[in-house]
């Protein structure tokens, strides 16, 4: 049975097609991976039509890919889930029909926020959203610093409002935007950099909830 994970932020510049990009290029290692880009900004399909135009002689983590979105959504959904192990979907910033279609047919959502109140409230909607559909979401910190007191601050805000937030946290690393810009991953990039051990520690965490 594949697993569908949705990537959903209504905040732009939270990262969250990036996220997508690196954390499809990681689980293709062990699954049967689809990128599903239903944002309208299309930057998933680009990242894709950039690594499909790289010349042969690169292994690349082998990826599914579509962007069928509006009405035809749902059967999209069905024949991906047909043909791989897991979906990661790229979510519209707002919250409408295609966001709560992703949201609904999601068995784990994330919600990427940079260490700041805008961010945190602006993903408030999208938690609403899919607590109101019996979905567990979990928020992860991007382009995040380490020794940030405002990092620790609202970490512990988000633990004082029972959220969820997992360990694994993405730093503000030029490696990622590196990597997308060439059509790759952070994995196949720079695996052995600060920013692909980044990527693989919160891949791994998140495997732990996909399994």
């Amino acid at each position: 049975m594949a697993v569908v994970l949705t990537i959903a932020q209504q905040k732009g510049g939270a990262g969250k097609t990036m996220l997508a990009a690196h954390l499809g290029v990681a689980f293709a290692a062990g699954r049967r991976v689809a990128l599903l880009d239903i944002d309208p900004q299309k930057s998933l399909t680009r990242w894709f039509a950039l690594r499909a135009a790289r010349p042969p002689g690169k292994d690349l983590a082998p990826l599914g890919f579509s962007d069928v979105s509006g009405w035809r959504l749902g059967a999209e959904l069905d024949r991906l889930k047909r043909d791989f192990d897991l979906i990661i979907i790229d979510s519209p910033p707002q919250i409408a029909t295609d966001a709560r279609t992703a949201l609904r047919a999601a068995d784990l959502v994330l919600v990427p926020i940079q260490p700041s109140p805008p961010d945190l409230w602006a993903a408030e909607g999208t938690l609403a959203l899919a607590a109101s559909e019996r979905r567990a979401a979990h928020l992860v910190f991007n382009r995040a610093s380490a020794a940030s007191r405002l990092r620790q601050t609202m970490a512990a805000e988000i633990a004082e409002r029972g959220l969820s937030l997992l360990a694994g946290a993405l730093g503000n690393r030029a490696g990622f935007a590196n990597a997308f810009a060439r059509g790759l991953g952070i994995g196949e990039a720079a695996p052995n950099s600060r920013a692909g051990t980044e990527l693989a520690a919160l891949a791994a965490e998140i495997d732990g909830f996909l399994a």
